[in-house]
């Protein structure tokens, strides 16, 4: 091949690396929730053009993009069994629990990984983790606490873990939610387990146990975040109990801030904003907690706490499912009655509400992604939004049907999407309790 042809292929081709992104994990490939691909339309069409949909089960875990494949976890009832009717009750129902990998590109599926799995949770819709892949390898937590890493190629066990068998976990009300971390050759999991096992550092590649770390009764549902501030990288475990900071390497406690939630509530992931140095984190009952970052040392101080949520008055941010934004001294979040709220990130006063991107309604959820200088939110009602947020107010550029809310009835509303979509390739993957799809967002040429 001529030496001219090679150049220019070689030009192409990492032109097109350089413009496409993954979304390997959960809220995106720093586990940020930012989307920083170019080339994304401006505004979104009246209608939205599918590339391609795919049948799956159940299931509250959004889906993972990388290298080519789609993963996404979902669940099966055994034949002739119905999940109860009050999304509330804790009793057994037995279905298996799975993770399918699908080609990008069209939405074939390569291979299913599955397994039988009783649930005895509220809300058995199905598994609720985004997978993490990472260098080839998958790794799946499913709503009963088991664990997988996976050949992301094939779909071959390489090791596993039973959160309840293994570290003793005791099972939690609304089940294992938080995604597995990979941090350099360790994953860090949100396990729950006795004898301080509230937080385990595995060996990514052979599953051996590296430390642990915190005695957790309830471990929450908070994924584990890694950030880098006060001279260290802090990994962030919010739990029902404290804000913690720890030693990614050791386990070590660097800080803890006590901070006791209603009916465990740590949902949210927690927001740091590395400019300011400072660290939210949001509760629905018990509301927002801001700390201030030591820039020198691992180390952090309150500065200022929201009051409890109730229906005649919610101050702040009192976030249930989704994380909020932390940009330029404000924050953007989706409060405890469907209000998407602005506060002043140093003090926590309340800027501007509106009910436009989410509608009125007690535990209503939006999912806000920063690109650029506006926000897509994907609200609960299966609709997609592009708007400007600013101190000023908001600003809704167009809105489109991205997929039919499915999950329900819920918390006086028939039916909800409660999965995170994933952003990446210039198109946007969600899925509801009966299928995924990939709708394209790039911009076209003139």
């Amino acid at each position: 091949m001529p030496r001219v042809v090679r150049v220019s292929l070689f030009i192409v081709m990492t032109t097109a690396v350089a413009r496409a992104d993954d979304w390997p994990e959960w809220r995106g490939p720093r586990r940020d929730g930012v989307w920083r691909e170019k080339g994304i339309v401006e505004k979104l069409p009246g209608s939205l053009s599918y590339r391609w949909r795919r049948k799956v089960g159940a299931g509250y875990a959004g889906p993972a993009v990388a290298q080519g494949r789609v993963y996404v976890a979902d669940r099966v009832l055994e034949e002739g069994v119905k999940n109860p009717d009050d999304p509330f009750a804790r009793t057994a129902v037995k279905g298996k629990e799975r993770l399918l990998c699908l080609k990008e590109e069209s939405g074939d599926i390569l291979w299913t990984h599955e397994y039988p799995c009783q649930y005895s949770i509220s809300y058995p819709s199905g598994p609720r983790a985004t997978p993490t892949v990472r260098d080839g390898r998958v790794y799946h937590l499913g709503a009963m606490g088991n664990l997988f890493c996976l050949d992301a190629a094939t779909g071959k066990v390489l090791w596993s873990k039973d959160y309840r068998k293994d570290y003793g976990t005791e099972m939690n009300v609304w089940g294992m939610s938080a995604a597995p971390l990979v941090d350099g050759e360790k994953v860090v999991l949100l396990a729950g387990g006795l004898g301080g096992a509230g937080v385990i550092a595995l060996d990514r590649k052979d599953g051996k146990e590296i430390w642990r770390a915190l005695d957790l009764k309830d471990p929450g549902y908070c994924p584990p975040s890694i950030i880098e501030d006060g001279g260290a990288r802090q990994l962030i475990i919010w739990t029902p109990y404290h804000l913690n900071s720890l030693d990614p390497e050791t386990g070590k406690i660097y800080w803890q801030e006590p901070f006791k939630l209603n009916s465990n509530l740590s949902i949210p992931t927690p927001v740091h904003d590395r400019e300011k140095g400072l660290l939210l984190v949001t509760s629905f009952y018990n509301g927002s907690t801001m700390m201030r970052l030591d820039r020198a040392k691992p180390e952090a101080k309150r500065i200022w706490r929201g009051k409890s949520e109730s229906e005649k008055e919610t101050d702040g941010l009192h976030a249930i499912l989704c994380t909020p934004i932390v940009r330029d001294g404000y924050i953007y979040g989706v409060c405890s009655y469907g209000q998407l709220r602005c506060l002043e990130a140093e003090t926590g006063k309340r800027v501007w509400e509106t009910l436009e991107a989410t509608g009125s309604g007690r535990w209503w959820n939006a999912f806000i992604v920063p690109h650029e200088d506006r926000y897509f939110i994907a609200n609960e009602q299966g609709d997609l939004i592009i708007a400007h947020l600013s101190p000023q107010g908001y600003k809704e550029v167009s809105r489109a049907r991205l997929i039919a809310p499915t999950t329900g009835p819920v918390q006086r509303r028939e039916k909800v999407v409660w999965s995170h979509p994933a952003f990446a390739n210039r198109c946007v993957y969600a899925r509801n309790d009966e299928e995924i799809v990939c709708a394209d967002l790039a911009m076209r040429s003139p």
